[in-house]
């Protein structure tokens, strides 16, 4: 069964933008969890422009939940994640000053990088896994880091899905069989929404999570956080 980790960056950036608490990042946390989130999914960047690395630390011992860390894997990410000891991190090739992330990783040119990286945080017993584009080859060569599992980046999905359902999941039906020939778990994430999740979640076998922010809070905004979070879930049940 397919589980819903939410994606609470967005909480933060309508908190950072005006100061103070409101919105609360940690009761968030908490209550995705309480509505039926199956994981609490974060990505801290070195300008702490939604959230900040000290949400991260307070985040871990307040819920029960699985806790997924992604981010760009710099020496201050590391050494994040080495403290907070999350049950998965998720590696994204995003530079410091990207809007969003926007591309998964060539994980035959950082292959010696990411391996370096994945063997860090597996010492560590904290499950890896690796941002990348919906190619057998690239996922084929993780294989070769040593992951636990990779990320697809579904933007492309996404974007292609309003006209051609079929077209825009051919690539990922093949990407998924490739990470399960070569071992590696399958989770998914980026634009994903109500519209497109269902037919994702239908046609790509052996999907572990998706990771889902933007669209999730932005629904809830019309439906009520507890109502979306069920919302989501019923789309890959």
């Amino acid at each position: 069964m397919t589980r819903l980790s939410v994606n609470i960056n967005k909480i933060a950036t309508l908190r950072n933008a005006r100061g103070g608490n409101i919105p609360n990042v940690l009761k968030t946390a908490i209550d995705c969890q309480k509505f039926g989130a199956e994981g609490i999914t974060v990505h801290p960047r070195p300008d702490e422009r939604h959230i900040r690395y000290q949400d991260v630390r307070d985040i871990k011992p307040i819920i029960t939940t699985e806790f997924n860390i992604e981010g760009y894997p710099n020496d201050s990410f590391i050494q994040l994640v080495l403290s907070v000891s999350p049950n998965q991190v998720t590696l994204v090739p995003d530079p410091p000053s990207a809007i969003t992330s926007n591309a998964g990783w060539d994980t035959i040119k950082n292959k010696d990088y990411l391996k370096k990286v994945v063997a860090i945080f597996k010492e560590k017993g904290i499950r890896t896994s690796i941002f990348v584009d919906a190619d057998s080859k690239m996922v084929k060569h993780a294989a070769d880091t040593n992951t636990d599992r990779i990320e697809l980046y579904t933007e492309s999905y996404a974007t292609n899905y309003v006209t051609n359902p079929n077209q825009a999941i051919a690539p990922f039906v093949i990407a998924a069989e490739t990470a399960r020939l070569v071992g590696l778990g399958l989770n998914a994430g980026h634009d994903l929404s109500l519209e497109n999740l269902k037919f994702f979640a239908q046609n790509i076998p052996n999907l572990i999570e998706v990771s889902i922010g933007h669209a999730l809070i932005a629904d809830a905004l019309y439906f009520g956080l507890e109502n979306t979070i069920q919302m989501y879930l019923r789309q890959i049940r």
